[in-house]
């Protein structure tokens, strides 16, 4: 295994202390140890693709190597900056991309994870990125070819880490936004107050894996599901597509850093959607489930926000005992309504995930 501290001074020594990306779980423990390195300028990015061009700045700026990280999944947001303005055909920008390999070859992970590992080398290599694959300290030396040749060449590498390469590291935790409500407390609520009719479309990560496990172990049947087990940041526009296709109630289940990686998602449902479209924020402002990294989403006040592009009504939910008043007033609206609940950084033990996700297609289109 590679101790994240190690690694971190390892990359210090060969003058690498700017950070950009967005947080994985693979790479979490080694996240954590960068964030309590004074030394190192650490600056989490709504997606990809901007923490690739943040990196490209920051050259532009400073002549100086970046390092930009993210999950394998997000590779494809990271594309277009790669290879329209980094490539060696183009201006030619030097960076290190770290990038945690979910589904590799070696590992039993999720479908949706298995699909895109089986591809990430081949993508690097169409990509002309040239890259290396480490699992231990030994390996330092393959990452210091990679940073030699990307400075000497000035062109993009990248170093494939796998699942449970990194030893664990004492994560800071981010400051809870409530104190009151669990996510589970919300989608309890949820599922008692919708209709059989109702269709539910709900985020990446814990909440659509809670919405999953409740929906089993109280078994409730009224409305059916859809799991974003992918495709982190698009839950609104599948929703948004979903609901101007049918005219039942269509309730998006949004997370903080989804909402956050293609914001201007919104301002299009501002514009298009029908008045069946329901919007939820989950707001804990915390990327929970690959490491608890903050979102900034504290930063947002969303009343303005979300009135500025079109959804011109707003509710917050912050107390349990506003909870179900509150939530049934915004179900039974007429009208395009955001709104945010302020949750706990807290899921529940021992979370499966959905499966059989040709089944759960199946009995969402019926």
């Amino acid at each position: 295994m590679i101790n994240p501290k190690e690694l971190s001074n390892f990359l210090l020594k060969k003058k690498i202390n700017f950070y950009s990306g967005v947080p994985d779980s693979v790479l979490k423990d080694f996240l954590s140890s960068i964030n309590q390195n004074k030394k190192i300028t650490n600056i989490t990015c709504a997606n990809e693709g901007a923490a690739v061009s943040l990196a490209i700045g920051n050259y532009l700026g400073s002549k100086k190597l970046g390092l930009v990280y993210f999950q394998n999944s997000g590779l494809g947001n990271a594309i277009n900056p790669l290879i329209s303005i980094a490539d060696k055909s183009v201006y030619s920008i030097p960076m290190v991309l770290l990038i945690g390999w979910r589904g590799s070859p070696n590992s039993n992970d999720e479908p949706q994870h298995m699909a895109k590992g089986k591809i990430t080398k081949s993508l690097l290599k169409l990509l002309d990125i040239k890259h290396s694959v480490i699992e231990n300290k030994k390996d330092f030396k393959k990452i210091e070819k990679l940073i030699k040749f990307s400075r000497t060449k000035k062109r993009p590498v990248a170093i494939l880490i796998e699942n449970k390469v990194f030893s664990k590291f004492k994560k800071v935790k981010v400051k809870d936004f409530n104190k009151s409500i669990n996510r589970s407390d919300f989608l309890i609520s949820l599922l008692k107050n919708v209709n059989n009719k109702d269709k539910i479309i709900s985020t990446t990560g814990y909440t659509s894996r809670e919405l999953n496990k409740i929906r089993k172990d109280h078994k409730i049947k009224k409305a059916k599901d859809f799991y974003m087990v992918g495709g982190m940041g698009h839950c609104s526009s599948v929703a948004l597509g979903c609901s101007l296709a049918n005219n039942n109630k269509i309730i998006c289940l949004d997370g903080d850093g989804s909402l956050l990686m293609h914001m201007g998602s919104i301002a299009t449902i501002g514009f298009y959607s029908k008045n069946n479209f329901k919007y939820i924020l989950l707001n804990n402002n915390a990327h929970e489930s690959v490491g608890g990294q903050s979102t900034n989403a504290s930063n947002i006040d969303f009343q303005k926000f979300s009135n500025s592009v079109g959804l011109k009504s707003y509710t917050q939910i912050s107390s349990i005992k506003s909870l179900d008043s509150k939530l049934k007033s915004f179900l039974a609206s007429k009208h395009l309504k955001f709104l945010e609940v302020r949750i706990k950084s807290k899921n529940i033990d021992n979370l499966d995930r959905p499966k059989n996700f040709l089944k759960i297609k199946q009995n969402f289109i019926k």
